[in-house]
């Protein structure tokens, strides 16, 4: 497994994350089958795991995914002290929606809420606000995060879905090091909106989450198999179609780090054999190109444009 070191702080995570909300939304699996997809995981070199307070059915069932990471690593027999946690605050799922709550005083709450789902043991590896919440500003917001910090609760912080000017104002009120946004071959916002670039700058790592296309949980099927240069790079390298699009990600930048979602142990496994594949600039290239600009998220299609036909970008 490819080891990354997270932003400046000297601590090494996997180069892929197992993302685990799909194993507490509406067609979770069985807690068994759960449990066994996070120890393929662990025993595949991914140290990286990561889950929010709102991965649940509803608020009846807060926390629920946090809890089962907490029973996972209780139950595994291996090594667990390089086992590096990511949660989340400030989404509420009332009736199964998602809506940002960005008040101060819910997230205090919630980021205790977390400490304690999560075994109450040691700090919080890595908080993130969930989302912003355009009712509270963005200091008022993550001061909770700071003084978890100072209260141990919490060991570093970071942000999710977050503009630069966003990622920039936290920065003013706590020290952030890392960033998870969306991020995959049709959703490439972070590419022309500063997100990834200014991360490589300042030594953030990404972590891009639904790196598959995915929505609510599902991996993205539709259409692959008529995309020809995905699957002829898959025959060539021998792995699967899901391979390739998590090795064009990691091929991007140094600081991205996929999040994949898994249900069952053989979808970990196959996504695990991803860090063994390399892609040279023409193949990156060659997959840009394989996605018409009109199946890229509408946001900074002019851009996107110019890329697919391979013009230089103004300065």
């Amino acid at each position: 497994m490819e080891i990354k070191q997270l932003s400046n702080t000297g601590v090494a995570i996997s180069g892929l994350g197992l993302g685990t909300m799909p194993m507490s939304l509406s067609g979770k699996p069985p807690e068994s089958q759960a449990i066994e997809t996070i120890h393929r995981a662990l025993m595949l070199g991914v140290t990286l795991l990561d889950t929010a307070d709102s991965y649940c059915l509803d608020e009846s069932d807060k926390h629920h995914n946090e809890k089962l990471i907490c029973k996972a690593l209780q139950q595994y027999d291996g090594d667990t002290s390089q086992i590096f946690t990511i949660t989340k605050g400030g989404l509420m799922r009332p009736n199964g929606e998602w809506v940002p709550n960005g008040n101060p005083d819910h997230l205090r709450q919630t980021i205790q809420d977390s400490f304690a789902a999560l075994g109450g043991e040691k700090p919080i590896d890595l908080w993130l606000y969930h989302s912003p919440d355009p009712n509270y500003s963005i200091k008022e917001s993550l001061t909770p995060a700071k003084e978890a910090v100072a209260a141990g609760l919490i060991r570093f912080v970071g942000v999710s879905n977050f503009s630069v000017n966003q990622i920039k104002q936290a920065r003013e009120v706590v020290d952030i090091v890392a960033v998870e946004n969306q991020y995959h071959l049709w959703h490439r916002n972070p590419e022309f909106d500063g997100v990834l670039e200014y991360c490589e700058q300042e030594a953030l790592i990404f972590l891009a989450w639904s790196p598959l296309g995915g929505v609510g949980g599902k991996r993205r099927t539709s259409n692959l198999d008529a995309m020809p240069v995905l699957n002829e790079l898959a025959a060539t390298k021998g792995v699967s179609i899901y391979c390739i699009l998590l090795a064009w990600l990691r091929a991007k930048s140094p600081v991205v780090v996929p999040v994949v979602g898994a249900r069952k142990p053989a979808s970990i496994a196959d996504s695990a054999n991803s860090v063994a594949v390399q892609l040279s600039n023409a193949e990156v290239k060659q997959i840009d190109n394989s996605v018409s600009s009109t199946s890229i998220a509408r946001k900074g299609l002019d851009w996107v444009k110019r890329q697919l036909e391979r013009l230089p970008l103004p300065r």
